[in-house]
């Protein structure tokens, strides 16, 4: 079946108080948008046009790699007016699903079944019974139970208020009778708005089913309008996410305490999280991983029994099997730490191979390196690898033992086994197998007393 998917999302969200249009506020590291979107996406042989209005310039510009049409709606009149824009597109034997720009949790299989109830007999509506239905418009019945129509709540009657199943506004149906309501549709009522819901009683006048059907749960079709809702949106996506790699066998601490804002890309066995972890962009987690509370990943690899401890930031890097981070560490874009590998607290790692075994434990900065395997780098070690123009490599070869407080200024090489010694400047290449250091030479100044405060 051919489909044709219209996303409307051309809403200001005038109580979100922003400056960006609603549908590029993000959950999970996602616009709204993008969700509704990689939503539709997943369906087959699907044509997917997104209205917009508020802030085009903007949505267009954060979303140009979507593969969709855009199309503006420069008034905007109501939901039946924005599907009127594109009446043109829409195909007469092809079955159009509409969605919501700023509903983002909806599920994949709650779509399917409601595509199912659509034919040319027949329209899928995605309804919900809630508890307190208000804002809502509700779905009216007959009396053997069929929808009759929708009433938006500020045209609805004392009894109609006190219907608790609503509409949700999403529905797929056959698009030649799609076109033919619209072409039907006035702007008689309260809002002076073309209500997209009014074609379901055109369809119940013209002898065509509504077949109703109804979300896992109330989080699927919840929509964004505040900064409240915004957040309850987000920790239900989290929460949604967070239950899911548990059923693949990660560890959470609290569930509650962790955020997903991008995909797991492999999943190893026996993973531990502990709380305010947060991983963004793609991760990989090797088996038997422990990551420690209050860290940041962020595009990154991380292999077999690596520990991460508390207070870490990973970004764009590799950690290797057996390796051991922080506490309080900075690993920055295109490292790669080696198997076995320790990087202590207070350690910064920028673009840098690190070999196995080596050892950097404490107050360091590393950037643009090469450090070979079984290295140990004393506190308060510096690469000094920018000149105020360029950045220039330091190569550190196996075994080799770099003093505390040294700083090794690049372009410079320390040779296989060499050691640095402690307090050193180093400015030219370092021999293999010897001891290199620089250091004024100490003197003691017999009889000096220190001063003494004078008193008032």
């Amino acid at each position: 079946m051919a489909f044709q998917t219209i996303i409307l999302a051309a809403g200001q969200g005038t109580r979100m108080r922003s400056a960006l249009p609603k549908v590029l506020h993000e959950i999970g590291g996602k616009s709204l948008l993008g969700h509704v979107y990689h939503l539709a996406a997943q369906l087959h042989d699907n044509e997917i046009n997104v209205i917009y209005g508020h802030g085009g310039e903007q949505v267009l510009a954060a979303l140009s790699e979507l593969k969709t049409r855009w199309t503006e709606q420069k008034q905007r009149l109501g939901t039946g007016h924005a599907v009127m824009q594109v009446a043109d597109w829409i195909k007469d034997d092809g079955t159009v699903l509409i969605l919501y720009g700023d509903v983002p949790l909806l599920r994949l299989e709650t779509v399917q079944k409601l595509i199912h109830h659509a034919n040319a007999t027949s329209i899928g509506l995605l309804t919900i019974t809630l508890d307190n239905p208000a804002g809502y418009g509700r779905i009216v019945r007959d009396g053997n139970g069929n929808v009759v129509c929708i009433v938006e709540e500020k045209d609805a009657t004392a009894e109609q208020r006190a219907i608790r199943e609503v509409n949700t506004g999403i529905l797929a149906l056959n698009g030649g009778m799609l076109k033919g309501w619209l072409q039907r549709l006035t702007n008689d009522n309260a809002q002076g708005e073309y209500y997209l819901t009014d074609i379901i009683g055109m369809a119940v006048g013209d002898g065509i089913d509504v077949d109703t059907t109804q979300p896992g749960d109330e989080s699927e079709v919840l929509g964004v309008n505040n900064r409240m809702q915004l957040a309850q949106l987000e920790r239900m996506y989290q929460m949604r996410q967070a239950n899911l790699l548990m059923e693949q066998g990660l560890t959470l601490a609290d569930p509650a305490r962790f955020d997903l804002r991008g995909e797991i890309e492999s999943l190893g066995q026996d993973v531990e999280i502990d709380v305010n972890v947060i991983l963004q962009g793609k991760i990989r987690l090797g088996s038997r991983c422990k990551i420690g509370p209050n860290v940041l990943i962020k595009d990154s690899q991380i292999g077999d029994d690596v520990e991460i401890l508390a207070n870490c930031v990973i970004e764009d890097a590799k950690l290797g099997a057996g390796s051991r981070i922080g506490p309080f560490a900075r690993i920055r874009p295109e490292s790669h730490i080696g198997e076995q590998a320790h990087i202590g607290n207070f350690v910064e790692i920028k673009k840098t191979e690190v070999g196995k075994g080596t050892k950097i434990n404490h107050l360091s900065y590393v950037g643009d390196a090469i450090i070979g395997a079984g290295v140990n780098v004393g506190a308060g070690t510096i690469t000094c690898n920018y000149d105020g123009a360029n950045k220039h490599l330091t190569v550190i070869e196996d075994g080799a033992f770099i003093g505390s407080d040294t700083q090794l200024v690049a372009p410079v090489t320390v040779g296989k086994n060499a050691t640095i010694g402690a307090g050193s400047t180093v400015t030219r290449d370092a021999p293999a197998d010897q001891l290199s250091l620089s250091r004024s030479k100490q003197v003691t100044v017999e009889g000096w007393q220190r001063p003494v405060k004078k008193r008032g």
